[in-house]
């Protein structure tokens, strides 16, 4: 497991290109045969990427959890970006196929994933935080996910929300998770932006055409940055930091969040006027 500090306000205004690329995006989180986790310090949540191909793929607790398993103070929502796999938590396997969400929950010993074809695997993608109280393990598709539909044609923002791990779904300590898709036509996945004081988020995207990549927009309201976001690349999201992105094409990202407050709608919103 890898350790990812990001940058405050102040030092954030005197990056460059390289330097806002190499504290704000994880860029090779998913490879074939691997397991990769990279802890960062957004509320200490842990992101991972697992492609299964040969074999199973054990998730370790990691020297920087000084835990006997990664899920003894921990909850994890998992979502697959690949073709259908499994998970087995604590000898229990769950079939999960693309779009499937599955919640482990804190005290859960063994997680190991696993592909249905190794020639056409799993892509599972891990979010992670600190948690001080256990909800049982729980698998969710897509037809069974809270839909809430945003934006509109003229701005270019026409999307579906599908909220997985939520208040008023599967029931988390402090992680909120789910993913969203642009309809055809619409490039913006959130505008206005916001920012939340309470959590902080993590973005996912995937389903990006080759050829193609997403302009993610971070930083603060009045001194906004860019990122060139890949497919399967993931932004890390300050509480301070706007997040939001325009894709040269069709795409689908996953937002999760973590904090002290598990309201979707929890946001400190601002007017495109206000951006700089």
């Amino acid at each position: 497991m890898k350790t990812h500090s990001l940058p405050g306000k102040a030092e954030t205004k005197r990056l460059d290109t390289a330097g806002l690329r190499a504290n704000f995006l994880i860029p090779d989180l998913f490879a074939a045969g691997e397991l990769k986790l990279v802890y960062t310090d957004l509320d200490r949540a842990i992101v991972g990427g697992v492609i299964p191909t040969q074999a199973p793929l054990a998730l370790p607790a990691g020297e920087q959890l000084r835990a006997d398993f990664f899920c003894q103070r921990r909850e994890l929502g998992i979502l697959n970006l690949g073709a259908s796999g499994k998970v087995s938590v604590d000898g229990t396997v769950y079939s999960v196929g693309k779009l499937d969400c599955l919640y482990v929950g804190r005290g859960s010993k063994s997680v190991v994933f696993s592909s249905d074809s190794a020639s056409d695997p799993a892509a599972f993608y891990l979010i992670s935080y600190p948690a001080h109280a256990s909800y049982p393990t729980s698998l969710a598709t897509p037809a069974q996910a809270n839909i809430i539909k945003l934006g509109t044609k003229a701005d270019a923002n026409e999307r579906t929300l599908h909220q997985y791990i939520h208040e008023n779904g599967i029931k988390s300590c402090q992680l909120v998770m789910g993913f969203t898709e642009l309809a055809t036509g619409s490039v913006w996945n959130t505008m206005p932006s916001h920012t939340h004081d309470r959590r902080t988020e993590v973005y996912c995207y995937f389903d990006v055409p080759a050829g193609h990549a997403v302009l993610h927009l971070l930083g603060e309201p009045t001194e906004t940055r860019a990122l060139w976001v890949g497919n399967r690349q993931v932004a890390l999201s300050p509480s301070w930091s706007i997040h939001s992105g325009a894709g040269t094409n069709a795409y689908r990202f996953v937002w999760a969040m973590g904090g002290e407050n598990q309201r979707f709608d929890d946001m400190d919103k601002f007017s495109i006027t206000d951006f700089r």
